[in-house]
């Protein structure tokens, strides 16, 4: 980031908030870790799971809007 007159481009605050959106996003991607089998040659139906085709891929869109309002909102 750049630093003009010993501040930021960014408010603490919004900084705040962007890292949260990333942990967020790391907890979601998280979620989606894991179902595999340990044998190749067989199908494990844990893929198809609720946590990783609906919570995981709502959790990382919410890390992505937080980081994204993070950024567009600046009170001057």
């Amino acid at each position: 980031m750049e630093e003009k007159n010993g501040f930021f481009a960014l408010p603490k605050k919004n900084l705040v908030w962007m890292i949260a959106g990333f942990a967020v996003m790391v907890l979601g991607y998280l979620l989606l870790c894991g179902g595999a089998s340990g044998d190749p040659s067989r199908f494990s139906p844990e893929i198809f799971s609720f946590r990783r085709l609906v919570i995981a891929p709502i959790v990382i869109i919410a890390g992505a809007v937080a980081i994204t309002i993070a950024i567009i909102k600046i009170k001057k």
